[in-house]
C-alpha cells in the first residue's frame, strides 16, 4: 500500500458516442476542497481491493449546479494508463509510463502525493483519419505529406510520412498535447498546433477537432457529455468552406498557370513584372467588354465536382495554398485542408464520383442490397449496407431517381471508392 498514490483529475466530457475527443487537466470548475474528496474516493476504492501498479479510476459528474463532491459517482477502474495519461504528464512533471514500470517490477514510486503539484494547464486532442462529414466513417489510405507545425506542443504517434492507416485498427493517428501557465494558453497552443499542422491529403478530423476547441462553450469551459451530439450539424457542415476552398484553388489554379502570378504561402496575389507591381491592364483574366469580369470554373475538392465563379477582386484574396499532385492543397477555416484540382472531364479519379454516383467509402463487405438496376428510387432511400471497420454503413439515395447501374451484390468485397450505384436523376416537374 506504500505504492498508492493519487495524482489530479482530468476532464473528459467532449466525448462523441462516448468516445473521448477532447481532454484537459485540471478539470474547469474543480474547486481544491472537491478535488481532495474526489482523490481520496479514488485512493480508497484502490486499496479496497489491494490493487498494485497503474490504473485509472473514472467517475461521471452532475454538474448542473456546479462541481461538487455529493454530485459526482464512481463509474468505473481501468487497470492501466489510460490514452490520456499525457494531459497528467505535463502539468505534474511526471512520467507515468516510467512509473509504471518500476511499480511493475517492485519498486517504490519515486514522489508522494505531498511532493506533487499542478503546474499549469494541459488538453489533449485526438486526431482521427474519418470524415466528420459523412458520419465519420473511418478513413484508409497513405498519408503523402505530413508536417507537425512547431515545437510548442508534444505530439504522440506511431505514424509518419508515406505511413498507411489501414482497416485493420482503430485510425486515430495522433495526440496532440498542449500545454500552457493557464487554460488560455494551453487552449492557445493546441488551436496553433492544428492551424499548423499539415497531414495530406488524407481526410482526418483536424478541422472538427479546431472548430470544437474555438467554440465559446470550450473556451468558457462550459461542457457536458452531450455537447457534440446537440451542436453536430453546427460543427461538422462544411459545405461553405468547401465552396471557399474551390474558389481559392482555382484562383491558385489560375494564377500558377499564368506568368507574372506567382503563388505564395498566405500572401496577397498580385501581378508581376520584372518583380514589380504591374499597371492594372496587364494579365487580364476574365476581361469582359460592358460587363463584370469573370472566370467560371470547374474544379475537384477531394475528388468531387465543384462548379465556382471566380470573384471579380480575385487579385487582391489572401489565400493559403500549397502546391500538390497535379493541384493544391488549400487551407479555409483555420485547421481545414481540401485537396483541390481543375476538374477533367475523363481520365480523373474524380471524374467518376458525380452527383449520382455512389461509391463505397472505405474496403468492406456489402451485407445487404436493397434495390435492383431499374428501380425508381426517392432521396434519403436505403440502397444498400456495408460492413467496415467492425460497422455498418448504410448508403442512401442523394436525391429522386433511377437506379441506372448497380455494381453490388451481398457478400461481395469492395474497395474504396468503388462504384457501387449509378442514381440517374428525374425531372419531377416534367
Amino acid at each position: 500500500h506504500g505504492n498508492i498514490v493519487h495524482l489530479f483529475e482530468r476532464d473528459c466530457s467532449l466525448q462523441r458516442r462516448h468516445q473521448k475527443v477532447i481532454e484537459e487537466a485540471p478539470a474547469p470548475g474543480m474547486d481544491e476542497a472537491t478535488r481532495e474528496q474526489l482523490c481520496a474516493a479514488a485512493v480508497k476504492a484502490a486499496r479496497a481491493v489491494d490493487y498494485v501498479g497503474a490504473g485509472t479510476i473514472e467517475f461521471i459528474a452532475d454538474a448542473s449546479e456546479g462541481l461538487r463532491a455529493d454530485r459526482i459517482w464512481f463509474m468505473e477502474m481501468n487497470t492501466r494508463l489510460q490514452v490520456e495519461h499525457p494531459v497528467t504528464e505535463e502539468i505534474t512533471g511526471v512520467d507515468l509510463v516510467e512509473w509504471q514500470l518500476r511499480v511493475a517490477s517492485g519498486e517504490a514510486l519515486p514522489l508522494k502525493q505531498k511532493e506533487l503539484s499542478i503546474n499549469g494547464w494541459a488538453m489533449e486532442a485526438r486526431l482521427y483519419a474519418e470524415d466528420p462529414g459523412r458520419g465519420f466513417l473511418p478513413v484508409i489510405g497513405k498519408i503523402e505529406h505530413l508536417r507537425w507545425g512547431g515545437d510548442r506542443w508534444r505530439i504522440e504517434s506511431g505514424i509518419e510520412e508515406g505511413g498507411e492507416v489501414s482497416p485493420f485498427y482503430d485510425p486515430m493517428i495522433a495526440k496532440i498535447v498542449a500545454h500552457g501557465d493557464e487554460r488560455y494558453w494551453a487552449l492557445d497552443n493546441l488551436q496553433r498546433a492544428l492551424e499548423e499542422m499539415e497531414l495530406w491529403h488524407l481526410k482526418t478530423n483536424q478541422g472538427f477537432l479546431y472548430r470544437l476547441i474555438c467554440s465559446d462553450a470550450f473556451e468558457e469551459g462550459d461542457l457536458d457529455t452531450g455537447y457534440i451530439e446537440r451542436n453536430l450539424d453546427t460543427l461538422t457542415d462544411e459545405s461553405e468552406l468547401v465552396t471557399m476552398a474551390a474558389e481559392h484553388g482555382a484562383i491558385a489554379q489560375i494564377v500558377s498557370s499564368h506568368e507574372g502570378y506567382p503563388v505564395t504561402n498566405n500572401a496577397y496575389i498580385t501581378p508581376l513584372v520584372d518583380g514589380q507591381p504591374s499597371a492594372p491592364w496587364d494579365g487580364q483574366i476574365g476581361f469582359r467588354l460592358n460587363g463584370n469580369a469573370h472566370v467560371v470554373a470547374d474544379v475537384g475538392v477531394h475528388g468531387r465536382r465543384k462548379s465556382i465563379s471566380i470573384p471579380v477582386d480575385w487579385k487582391s484574396r489572401k489565400i493559403n495554398s500549397k502546391p500538390f499532385e497535379d493541384g493544391h492543397m488549400v487551407r479555409v477555416g483555420g485547421a481545414f485542408w481540401y485537396h483541390v484540382q481543375a476538374w477533367r472531364t475523363s481520365g480523373s479519379a474524380g471524374s467518376q464520383a458525380s452527383d449520382g454516383a455512389i461509391l463505397s467509402p472505405m474496403p468492406g463487405k456489402i451485407i445487404a442490397v436493397e434495390v435492383a438496376a431499374g428501380d425508381t428510387v426517392t432521396k434519403g432511400q436505403k440502397l444498400l449496407t456495408l460492413e467496415a471497420m467492425k460497422m455498418e454503413h448504410t448508403l442512401t439515395a442523394p436525391f429522386d431517381g433511377v437506379v441506372e447501374e448497380l455494381n453490388a451484390t451481398p457478400g461481395a468485397q469492395v474497395q474504396v471508392e468503388a462504384l457501387l450505384v449509378q442514381i440517374k436523376a428525374v425531372d419531377n416537374d416534367a
